[in-house]
């Protein structure tokens, strides 16, 4: 549930049976562990505020309630969920995952706790002063050598976070740009290779703004935590069952946000194009 940008596929869970790992069903539990509906409740608020960014930067005020209405249909839950669900089940299947460990984590007490925390810090950030006021805290507790922080950023790395974002941030960005294409607004001429190359550039920009971002929103959403609690979470993440669960959450949300951000670029496209008319 770290994916801030998030970013197809249509293979049904198979998981292989056998003990320690997935039966059927297993899966479909683990979502349900994970709230994972509740966390695309809170990403479709988030691409509210994107949409309404987008008709800022690219089209202002000509987007009006068709485009809210294109926004808001892109970001259903109920479509952006089984995109996810598919993409997930298929990685955790192509892993052989111990889905089993995975539960009984996410089914203790502080696994219960860690997913809260995460969604309830994730609506917090809805609010612009929160997000702000969070980055501010974690700079001011990491050059003070808070204990907490440090053990976040031990989490952050042991997770690749940053890394798997930025990526993700990346495949979204070059999705977007061929929606674009698709509406026939890009510019005479550019060629694919043109935008991947534009969007390599923006790689240095991306990578800083994510590793302030997932830093300091992890550091607000465990602060409730004590250091130990910190520490058995990264413990678990660095098992096998853990590696295998953070992979697979970000083959789902790969897949979400690149099919998101083609919509959104061929949406915007067709607006942009109207204006052209």
């Amino acid at each position: 549930m770290f994916s801030r940008f998030l970013g197809p596929a249509a293979a049904l869970l198979a998981l292989t049976l056998g003990q320690g790992h997935a039966a059927e069903g297993d899966a479909t539990r683990l979502e349900d562990v994970l709230q994972l509906r509740e966390v695309f409740s809170v990403m479709s608020e988030e691409g509210s505020d994107y949409g309404a960014q987008i008709e800022a930067d690219m089209f202002p005020g000509a987007g009006g309630p068709s485009w809210a209405k294109a926004v808001n249909g892109i970001y259903s839950v109920d479509r952006i969920l089984p995109i996810f669900d598919a993409a997930f089940e298929a990685e955790l299947a192509e892993a052989n995952a111990d889905v089993p460990a995975m539960i009984a984590f996410f089914e203790s007490d502080l696994g219960r706790r860690v997913t809260t925390l995460e969604i309830s810090g994730r609506r917090a950030l809805l609010d612009q002063a929160v997000e702000d006021a969070s980055r501010l805290k974690y700079e001011e507790l990491s050059a003070a050598g808070d204990a907490k922080v440090a053990l976040v950023d031990v989490f952050v790395d042991a997770n690749d976070l940053v890394e798997a974002n930025v990526a993700g941030a990346m495949n979204a960005n070059y999705a977007f740009y061929r929606g674009l294409a698709d509406a026939g607004v890009l510019p005479d001429g550019m060629t694919d290779d043109e935008i991947v190359a534009e969007i390599w550039a923006q790689e240095d920009s991306i990578r800083d703004e994510t590793d302030i971002w997932i830093r300091s929103y992890l550091a607000m959403a465990y602060a409730p935590l004590a250091e130990a609690e910190i520490r058995q979470y990264t413990d678990f993440s660095e098992t096998a069952a853990g590696k295998d669960m953070n992979a697979a959450l970000f083959a789902g949300f790969d897949a979400v946000f690149t099919e998101v951000s083609h919509q959104l670029g061929r949406a915007a496209g067709g607006i942009m194009a109207g204006q052209e008319l």
